[in-house]
């Protein structure tokens, strides 16, 4: 064996292994009892992670096992939350400004102001896979500086179009520039942190949902006050979204500067696994129970956060103007509704990641049992909300406040069960794909239909001062009763008779709404149950994926004398009597290792 180098007191560094000298351990077995981190042991061939990186990088990432968290690897960390903050300021700017748009676009329907949302989706979640499919094989730190380019402009000259059309197709371009970074972001933190410390880094990434969500609304909507020159300056709204391109150009630059892109899987040990073909990548994927279970559960998620987000601030401002003594102001809801997003996200986020980080010590499937509880608890909240958004907005803000705490539960939880369930070359698809199917089957659709659901009622609902009626065009009104009334709308039915003449416009608008956004309680619900029933796979799915990176090392042909040591050793150092695999399972993952080596 040749010499060996050492590096410093804690690391040694085996090079330029001979053929039949001690063979590269690549699956972090003990060498030494006790002392599994203290030695990297780095194939002659120096393979790195795919990208292009200096193998010698892979030293630099920071210890495989360890929790320790270095300066380099926290400035990428805030960097990539600075990007991903401005990423959703940028996308739920125009719902803070949706009023004035609608009113500068010749009173925009419902339906149309709803498929701005839907179209950037949309465009935003089939651009996705490309990304993915780009960021598992090439450089992550170029794609996603190409697409904050992309956004940052697509969104500042949408914001000088003339028309409806033009400016719909701008916000789909926004979605283009957006998907480079999304599918990507987290796949870099993966690799630079393992176990409870990528579950804390994760959380702080996710912040910026929450956050940006809100800081979006209350930027478009205070910016747009201050351009007014009037109260019906409908054009001042454009203001309101040329403030995120700015700050893309300084991601932009800090991206390029200060993100280095590390080799895949190099936090784990799983540098060596090679990329795969798309096809390999696609059977991988949708035969992992747990990714197909959480993708379905964060669809309900992205539909109900997506409706809310996008509808709620017009929905409450409406409830205001329907007050006979409002206890807010109409013009202070963005503001507020904003203030109310950051503050559970600040709330909700870490305490879903700290509660499956304690609570997965003893329970396997903690993480998804928090994010399906926190979906249960927030039904009857946001229930609660809508209805009091009616008769006083103070206490509706209160509501919607804790039932977006128990909404930001999951976020960081299910990427971070994405993360620990695939293996690091497939990570980037897998985050890809989870957007495609989440948001095709949940935020794509939900402002659209929403908007499409409450124009349906508006021509059922008929107003009589604080009285509802729910009923076809052609119905006798004069002579409901009320015990028609109650029968109809337990929630608002009154004694008083209607007057068919007596309409309020901006009742039938907020109760359309309403009857419409009822919707997200249901899907809700739905989402829990995804989430309880992957709890049934996700230790299994996790176990599976950690023996594939630890395994996957090539094994040396076996001389006649050591064959049938060395496989009893292996097979005794690589799975413990009580959790190995079944024969058929076992024979699957030796093809899977094959492939990812081959």
């Amino acid at each position: 064996m040749p010499p060996h180098n050492i590096q410093n007191r804690n690391s040694l560094k085996l090079t330029e292994m001979e053929e039949e000298g001690l063979r590269a351990n690549l699956s972090h077995q003990e060498l030494l009892p006790g002392e599994a981190t203290a030695v990297t042991v780095v194939p002659a061939d120096g393979r790195g992670g795919g990208d292009g990186a200096d193998p010698s990088s892979c030293e630099s990432s920071g210890p495989p096992r360890g929790t320790s968290v270095t300066k380099g690897q926290l400035v990428v960390v805030i960097v990539l939350f600075y990007v991903n903050l401005i990423n959703y300021m940028d996308r739920f700017t125009v719902a803070g400004i949706l009023y004035d748009i609608q009113k500068c676009f010749n009173d925009l329907s419902d339906t149309k102001a709803g498929l701005l949302q839907t179209a950037f989706v949309l465009v935003y979640m089939v651009m996705a896979p490309l990304f993915g499919y780009l960021g598992d094989r090439y450089s992550r730190k170029y794609l996603m500086a190409v697409g904050i380019f992309f956004w940052s402009l697509a969104t500042l000259v949408g914001s000088f179009m003339p028309n409806y059309g033009w400016f719909l197709l701008f916000r789909c371009l926004v979605g283009v520039g957006e998907a480079s970074y999304s599918t990507i972001a987290p796949t870099i933190i993966s690799d630079l942190f393992v176990s409870d410390t990528r579950s804390k880094m994760l959380a702080i990434f996710y912040f910026a949902i929450p956050v940006g969500s809100g800081l979006g609304y209350i930027i478009g909507a205070e910016v747009t006050e201050l351009a007014k020159v009037s109260e019906t300056d409908w054009e001042a709204w454009r203001w309101g979204l040329r403030v995120t391109p700015v700050m893309g150009l300084l991601a932009l630059a800090l991206i390029l500067f200060l993100v280095r892109d590390p080799p895949r899987g190099s936090s784990e040990g799983g540098q060596h696994l090679q990329a795969t073909s798309f096809l390999s990548d696609l059977r991988y994927l949708f035969f992992n129970k747990s990714f197909v279970l959480s993708t379905l559960a964060f669809t309900c998620v992205t539909f109900v956060a997506g409706a809310l987000a996008f509808w709620g601030p017009l929905f409450t401002k409406l409830g205001v103007l329907v007050q006979d003594h409002p206890n807010a102001k109409a013009d202070d809801v963005s503001f507020v509704f904003g203030a109310i997003a950051m503050s559970a996200g600040l709330l909700g986020v870490p305490l879903g990641s700290f509660a499956g980080q304690k609570l997965r010590v003893k329970l396997p499937y903690a993480d998804p049992l928090v994010c399906g509880l926190g979906l249960l608890f927030s039904v009857p909240l946001i229930l609660g909300a809508m209805v009091l958004a009616e008769w006083n907005t103070i206490a509706s803000y209160v509501v919607v406040f804790f039932g977006q705490v128990f909404l930001n539960l999951n976020w960081a939880v299910v990427s971070d069960i994405v993360l620990y369930i695939v293996i690091p070359t497939r990570r980037s698809s897998a985050e890809a794909f989870q957007i495609l199917f989440s948001h095709a089957l949940g935020d794509a659709g939900s402002p659209y239909l929403i908007g499409v659901v409450a124009d349906a009622f508006k021509p059922y609902i008929h107003v009589n001062g604080t009285t509802t009626f729910f009923a076809p065009m052609d119905y006798d009104i004069a002579n409901f009763t009320s015990t028609e009334l109650t029968a109809l709308d337990p929630f608002n039915a009154t004694t008083t008779t209607p007057e068919p003449d007596d309409i309020n416009a901006d009742y039938v608008e907020f109760k359309s709404k309403q009857y419409a956004m009822f919707l997200c309680c249901i899907v809700n619900v739905l989402g829990a149950v995804f989430f309880f029933w992957n709890s049934c796979y996700i230790a299994e799915d996790k176990a599976k994926c950690d023996r594939i990176i630890a395994g996957a090392a090539p094994e040396r042909e076996p001389s006649t004398t050591e064959s049938t040591a060395s496989s009893s050793s292996s097979s005794r150092s690589l799975a413990s009597p009580e959790d190995s695999p079944e024969e058929e399972e076992e024979e699957e993952e030796k093809a899977q290792i094959q492939s990812l080596l081959t």
